[in-house]
């Protein structure tokens, strides 16, 4: 038996013709697939799935000591989740349907054309790993198993939905197909991306590449590199973060806003592991994983015809959603003290303490710019900060967005109305005036007291005593 060692798991062999073994083997070889175990006997077939897990398994029909339909019948039986492929010169229709009716996977003539080996060893061993990833999914799933936490330590969260998302991505994190990471800006998806990279234990590095912006010369540059005298200004010989990336991943952001040139020539680079630099014929290859993301509509695009459909199927062979901040509330107290630290170590000053209501007020907020935002907001409070607590009173952004419906409105004739009158169709009483107030900010809290009590100013015990049944109308 010979055996040569990658990932992934290897493809068997069994044949009791040596120069059978050999011709498939390189026929499979030429075509990248370089991990290939080759056996001779067929009573060593079982003892050794029993040892070491197999993609698929190419089985000659004809053997001595135990046949092919009865070793095909045993790997059923044992190993359900290998798949086999049934390959002889016996061109009988029963036979064939009798195999196929035991298990097989496929049933090729010898002697097999060789673009039909590869399909059929090819869809084999993508069926096999993805009946693997839907088993290792299901098992993390159903016992909140996580085997590599530490691999998200840089994405502070609490949030069983983004538990659920880490127990994907550690699923899919050794396939090589491509990774889509969709979220609105300011959710995380490069630290998302940077965690699967760690994940999938590859030896080469994490290259990221903002493609925003960058018109079809820049990303073609950028990416693939160019030769000397390519254009002008080209002296030097440039590598393109494609050689970079080499054995590890390349991480392409805002992936939504690339010019529909520039799309081909990915789409080229993803289905031929290929590139040209500029100004070169000469083609390199490439074995570095890639992950992309956007916070684009991709299915939108296409139907509007901005993005390429072959691009899109391409790019989502497995796709990570990351929800907003407004959907995970409950991580905001962990984000405001993380953030909180980190501001207080880089402007060298004591970790402040926040105030009770800082959170509440912070959840009632929208945030469009997502953790990004939040983090930006803390930052600036703590910069603000001298003593004390740190309290609403350091955020402006809050500030801000308490209420903006007393602001005054201009009139037609350019003058500013009495804003009470224009909410209330007359000049209201206390009573009136001070029922709507406590409706709005128990509104504006999602009916949190104390933050509601923070945007009007009183306490929580002096907000539980104005509180009047008749507000229950808002």
């Amino acid at each position: 038996m010979q055996t040569q060692n990658s990932f992934p798991a290897p493809i068997l062999l069994v044949d009791d013709e040596p120069e059978i073994l050999r011709l498939t083997r390189m026929t499979l070889e030429s075509e990248g697939m370089h991990n290939i175990l080759t056996m001779e006997d067929s009573r060593q077939v079982l003892p050794l799935l029993a040892r070491e897990k197999v993609a698929a398994v190419v089985l000659d029909l004809m053997m001595p000591y135990l046949s092919g339909i009865e070793l095909l019948q045993g790997i059923v039986n044992e190993f359900p989740d290998t798949p086999v492929i049934v390959m002889t010169a016996l061109d009988e229709v029963e036979t064939a349907v009798e195999c196929l009716k035991r298990g097989a996977f496929d049933y090729l003539l010898k002697p097999v054309e060789p673009n039909s080996l590869i399909a059929a060893v090819g869809k084999a061993v993508k069926m096999n790993s993805l009946q693997h990833e839907i088993s290792s999914l299901k098992s993390y799933l159903l016992t909140d198993h996580l085997a590599h936490a530490e691999a998200f330590r840089e994405i502070i969260t609490c949030s069983k939905k983004m538990r659920a998302i880490f127990q994907y991505a550690e699923v899919i994190a050794q396939s090589r197909q491509t990774i889509l990471i969709a979220g609105e800006t300011g959710t995380g998806k490069e630290l998302m991306a940077n965690a699967i990279h760690t994940l999938s234990g590859v030896s080469g590095g994490f290259v990221p590449l903002n493609v925003a912006g960058l018109d079809d010369v820049m990303f073609s540059d950028t990416l693939f590199g160019h030769k000397k005298g390519a254009f002008t200004g080209a002296e030097q010989p440039r590598d393109g973060l494609i050689s970079r990336a080499a054995g590890g991943t390349l991480f392409l952001d805002e992936i939504g806003d690339l010019s529909p040139l520039s799309q081909i020539k990915l789409l080229r680079l993803l289905q031929e592991e290929e590139y040209y630099p500029l100004g070169s014929d000469l083609l390199k290859s490439s074995n570095a994983r890639v992950i992309v993301a956007t916070n684009h509509d991709l299915e939108k695009l296409m139907a509007e015809g901005k993005f390429r459909k072959d691009l899109y199927y391409r790019l989502c062979a497995y796709q990570i959603n990351l929800p907003p901040l407004r959907e995970r509330l409950e991580d905001i107290p962990l984000l405001l003290n993380h953030f909180i630290g980190a501001a207080a170590k880089s402007f060298n000053k004591a970790k402040p303490i926040p105030s009770t209501e800082v959170a509440d007020l912070l959840a009632s907020m929208h945030f469009p710019g997502n953790v990004r935002e939040l983090q930006a907001m803390v930052y600036d409070a703590v910069a603000r900060h001298t003593s004390g607590v740190l309290s609403y009173n350091h955020f402006p952004t809050i500030l801000r967005a308490i209420p903006a419906f007393l602001l005054p409105t201009p009139d037609a004739a350019g003058e500013e109305p009495d804003p009470l009158c224009v909410l209330f169709g007359k000049f209201p009483t206390i009573e009136e005036a001070e029922d709507y107030l406590i409706a709005r900010a128990l509104k504006l809290s999602h009916g949190k007291t104390s933050a509601a009590a923070a945007l009007l100013g009183i306490s929580r015990q002096g907000l539980h005593k104005r509180i009047r049944p008749a507000i229950s109308k808002e």
